[in-house]
């Protein structure tokens, strides 16, 4: 997010939120504090967006990968993301912090999720 506009950063606000949730299977226990396991990666996305759909195929393949769960929430079920999000999306989170919008760049993800 550091590369972002200032006037496209969004703070994420905490605290549970409401969507549809779909988790992928961990590839196994943790072996460290920054273990690619102890993230969690969440798409936020609306239906018939295809910017959505480019951006769900990346983050599926990096997290089966990597062994990181990942969730999806629909902005159209959530008005407080709705509210947020509804220019920007598809946007993902990396433990409830944006990461990026738009585009997802897979060896950008990958090396987030790595680090």
């Amino acid at each position: 997010m550091a590369d972002m506009s200032p006037f496209l950063r969004r703070k994420v606000a905490s605290g549970p939120s409401a969507g549809t949730s779909t988790t992928s299977p961990s590839a196994g226990p943790s072996t460290g504090a920054n273990a690619p396991g102890d993230h969690l990666v969440t798409l936020i996305r609306k239906p018939g967006c295809h910017l959505c759909d480019d951006a769900q195929v990346v983050v599926e393949k990096v997290c089966a990968d990597l062994g990181v769960p990942w969730e999806q929430k629909d902005i159209t079920e959530d008005q407080r993301l709705h509210d947020q999000y509804w220019e920007q999306i598809p946007v993902v989170l990396i433990d409830g912090r944006q990461h990026t919008f738009w585009r997802v760049d897979e060896k950008r993800l990958r090396s987030a999720l790595t680090a």
